[in-house]
């Protein structure tokens, strides 16, 4: 019986995804938007339709369909255009974060009374961009050629999935500080470069590898998706399992095994990069309303105000940093508009992260939880409908 409630609750995502993402584009709204609001519908906050089995699972599923954004991110980034945007995007990965998280932490010290510590956490759940919102539509615009020219959508694109790595990481060194361990939080921060250059580094392994095997056997293209899929689940393991001795920042390595087979192997990248698409159909769906089943929208509601203050005080700060991190650059002011609207949506990391402070005993894990929830609430749909808009309007299509 417990199987066939699994099945259920699957068959009632997928269909009912389907049916909320369509309804929400003909009335001119992000997919995703439908999708949430299905999942808050039919999560177990309200109607409660979807099956605790699926519930229990619910993070793993959503960390893999994150691989699955990574690995089309990868698939989607040229050595050439990314030579043109390298130092835009390399600033766009953690300026506007940090400067978002440090803004959050301050402000929520002095409207809250939280201390400096669990205020960081906050800052650093909150301060991450979110990929499943930013990297679908970006490639769609890659696709299109729209903005290409400059690498408007690659810069954001690299900048977003990157800008995760170092949100998750400094919320890390907050939770540790607050655990009482030893952190040595300076040697920690100047850690992450080596972070990312360990995933590079573990991301080049497997694609070199895949590659290798890729030209010496025959395989059929679906079952060169599948390898692809997995190799990048097994580097995602990898680096959770070694994260306690050397932190390694395993999801730009998943980018990375997608950008260094498109490079490799230009005409596979193409076809590939296709298969993935049309996967990311299925996993889009349960990423969306995985998100949406964890908002408990009676706590949101609670701080539905101050969170609210605090989010958009931190947007403000996150919307400087682009600004800034933008200066030098050829983009005209227009352009650095979108990309700072790009920079709104907050889904992921706050869906993955935001319970842990309340799960670890966290005196104000209950603010944190519901503040996170606030901001997927608030952002995602504004963000996503706001590129949407704006992105058709601005971005010019590359002859």
């Amino acid at each position: 019986m417990e199987f066939q409630h699994v099945i259920f609750s699957i068959a009632i995502i997928l269909l009912l995804g389907l049916l909320a993402s369509k309804l929400f584009k003909k009335i001119k709204l992000p997919g995703l938007l439908g999708m949430l609001v299905l999942g808050i519908v039919i999560g177990p906050y309200v109607l409660n339709l979807i099956d605790p089995a699926i519930l229990n699972i619910s993070g793993d599923l959503r960390a893999i369909a994150l691989i699955i954004i990574l690995l089309r991110a990868g698939f989607g980034i040229h050595m050439e255009t990314l030579r043109k945007v390298g130092s835009s995007a390399v600033k766009m990965s953690f300026i506007p974060d940090v400067i978002e998280g440090l803004t959050v932490m301050f402000v929520a010290h002095y409207l809250l009374g939280l201390p400096f510590i669990e205020a960081g956490m906050l800052g650093f759940v909150i301060a991450a961009v979110s990929p499943a919102v930013i990297v679908p539509q970006m490639l769609s615009f890659i696709k299109r050629r729209m903005g290409t020219k400059k690498g408007i959508p690659l810069i954001i694109l690299t900048g977003a999935s990157v800008d995760d790595v170092v949100s998750i990481t400094i919320f890390s060194i907050f939770l540790g500080l607050y655990g009482g361990q030893q952190v040595n939080y300076l040697l920690a921060i100047a850690s992450i470069p080596i972070q990312f250059a360990l995933g590079i580094l573990f991301g080049l392994i497997v694609a070199v590898l895949l590659v290798y095997l890729f030209k010496h056997f025959n395989i059929r293209n679906t079952e060169k998706t599948l390898i692809i899929l997995a190799s990048a689940i097994l580097l995602k393991n990898l680096g959770d399992a070694l994260s306690s001795i050397i932190p390694i920042a395993a999801l730009v390595g998943v980018m990375v095994i997608g950008f260094v087979i498109l490079e490799r192997m230009p005409e596979l990248g193409a076809q590939i990069s296709d298969k993935f698409d049309k996967i990311w159909i299925f996993a889009e769906i349960l990423l969306f309303v995985l998100v949406g089943a964890q908002v408990n929208i009676y706590l949101a509601a609670s701080f539905a105000l101050i969170g609210i203050i605090i989010i958009t005080i931190g947007l403000m700060a996150r919307s400087a940093g682009v600004y800034l991190s933008l200066i030098g650059s050829n983009l005209n002011m227009e352009e650095k508009i979108f990309c700072i609207i790009a920079y709104i949506p907050k889904a992921t990391v706050q869906a993955a992260i935001g319970g842990i402070p309340l799960a670890m005993g966290v005196a104000s894990g209950q603010l944190i939880l519901a503040i996170a929830v606030i901001a997927i609430i608030f952002t995602a749909p504004l963000g996503a409908f706001g590129v949407s808009l704006y992105g058709e309007k601005v971005l010019k299509p590359e002859n």
